[in-house]
């Protein structure tokens, strides 16, 4: 599960800058897919979620590589080598490796799925954020099914 979300966080990037100029939010440069609802944009983070930490990027891909290698050295301990969490395991491992890569070769992660509700624009996102988010949903879930621990 981790390698295809990896890849196909990666394909869906390199296909974003092939197409679409550096920063192209905003007119007329964006690709209108649903009008007034979801374009395609070419922009990059710096930060965190919703830009939180903006400029510290290699900070933020250290944190990264610690997490990840935290995520392997406890998957044990935390559960994640259950059958029922793995796809939990498979798709944080997949979105943080993603945003990770981009952060080291870019300095920034290219975002693309930019999308308007009325007049709120949600933050810009893409295949490993939204890996990233369903991983922990899925792994809180998971957690919270599991029988108390016995003392």
């Amino acid at each position: 599960m981790g390698a295809i979300i990896f890849g196909l966080d990666q394909v869906t990037k390199i296909m974003i800058a092939e197409r679409l100029p550096f920063g192209s939010y905003g007119r007329p440069a964006h690709i209108e897919v649903v009008p007034g609802f979801f374009n395609l944009v070419h922009v990059g983070n710096t930060g965190a979620a919703w830009s939180m930490f903006a400029g510290q990027s290699f900070a933020l891909g250290l944190l990264a590589l610690a997490t990840l290698g935290a995520m392997f050295y406890w998957r044990r301990h935390l559960g994640l080598d259950q059958r029922s969490a793995q796809p939990a395991f498979g798709l944080l491992c997949g979105g943080i490796l993603g945003n990770l890569v981009d952060r080291f070769l870019h300095g920034h992660v290219i975002d693309f799925l930019d999308f308007h509700f009325g007049g709120y624009t949600y933050p810009t996102f893409n295949v490993a954020d939204s890996a990233i988010c369903v991983g922990v949903f899925w792994y809180i879930l998971w957690s919270l099914r599991q029988p108390a621990p016995t003392k």
